[in-house]
C-alpha cells in the first residue's frame, strides 16, 4: 500500500519564515526620508556610523552613504547577520525582522532618494 503525504514546505509558511512578523506593514512604500532613516535611527545606527570617524568607514548620516552600503548588500547582510557580514548591531540585540523587511523592500526597489 503507498502512501502519500501532502504538507506545506516551510519555506512557504510566511510566519515561521519571519516570526513576529504580525503587525508588520510592508505593503505600503518605504521611502529614504521617513522610513529608513527613521528605521537607522531607533536602531542608533548613527551612534557608531557617523562623522569622519564613522565605525568601519561606514557613515550613514547622509542618503549617500546608506545608499552606497545598500546596493553593495552590506547593509541587508549585516543587519540580516548573514554569514561573511559583520553582525549589526556589534553590541545589541538582533533589528527587528519588520525593520528588516522593510529596509529589504527599499533595496529591493533600488534604494531610491525618496
Amino acid at each position: 500500500m503507498l502512501v502519500a503525504a501532502s504538507s506545506s514546505c516551510y519555506y512557504d509558511i510566511e510566519e515561521q519564515l519571519y516570526p513576529g512578523n504580525g503587525n508588520c506593514d510592508t505593503t505600503t512604500t518605504v521611502n529614504y526620508s521617513s522610513t529608513v532613516k527613521a528605521i537607522l535611527s531607533n536602531n542608533n545606527c548613527m551612534g557608531c556610523h557617523t562623522g569622519a570617524s564613522a565605525s568601519g568607514g561606514i557613515n550613514l548620516d547622509s542618503y549617500a552613504g546608506v545608499s552606497a552600503v545598500a546596493q553593495n548588500g552590506k547593509l541587508y547582510g549585516s543587519i540580516s547577520r548573514l554569514p561573511g557580514y559583520s553582525p549589526m548591531p556589534q553590541t545589541g540585540n538582533k533589528m527587528s525582522n519588520c525593520d528588516i523587511l522593510k529596509l529589504k523592500k527599499w533595496i529591493d526597489s533600488g534604494a531610491p532618494n525618496n
